[in-house]
């Protein structure tokens, strides 16, 4: 006898990813303008970086730079690629929204996912975030482990909008790369990792 799952319940916007076109005005904006602090940033090794500002109460707004992002086009608000395609990357136009990502419990989202997986909507595998520096170690862990930052996983809106569901393992590592500018390079002329 299958017993009943419980009723999925999101506990607000987990954080946001936006597009940028150069990291070091988006930093300089959100922290010196805005007043928002800089709690994490890394590159994406070979095409992008990732960097998160804290929002309070838990929320965050991430931008994202992308070294082959289209130029801002109103009505380009879709990511090329779900996370993991074998596609291609997740990159989207400056100035577009990547993706949305739900705040949900650790422990449930194993659940949550079997819950949509059963209502029919495509699931990539839950992805183990790891916190560690760039290129000391893998992002992505097969397991949770004591480097999880966080939990996730992606799926699409009927509309072709990444969505998320997302869990906070641990705060991890306060670390930050050098933003790069428009150009993907960094204030010490290296580009991003991997590039």
């Amino acid at each position: 006898m299958a017993t009943e799952s419980a009723a999925i319940q999101l506990n607000g916007v987990h954080h946001l990813a936006l597009v940028c076109k150069d990291m070091a005005r988006t930093v300089d904006f959100y922290t010196n303008t805005l007043g928002l602090r800089l709690t994490k940033g890394f590159d994406l090794e070979g095409y992008g970086q990732h960097f998160f500002f804290d929002m309070g109460n838990g929320s965050e707004l991430a931008f994202f730079w992308f070294n082959d992002a289209e130029p801002a086009q109103p009505g380009v608000a879709s990511v090329k690629n779900i996370v993991g395609s074998r596609a291609g990357n997740i990159s989207s136009a400056h100035g577009s929204m990547n993706h949305v990502a739900f705040n949900v419990a650790a422990d449930q989202i194993d659940d949550y996912r079997e819950q949509l997986v059963a209502k029919g909507v495509d699931c990539t595998q839950v992805v183990n975030h790891n916190d560690v520096v760039t290129g000391e170690e893998s992002r992505v862990g097969a397991q949770a482990s004591e480097k999880t930052w966080i939990r996730s996983f992606y799926f699409l809106d009927p509309d072709g909008i990444m969505l998320e569901f997302c869990a906070t393992l641990q705060p991890g590592i306060e670390h930050a790369d050098l933003p790069v500018d428009e150009h993907g390079i960094k204030s010490d002329g290296r580009p991003i990792s991997g590039l």
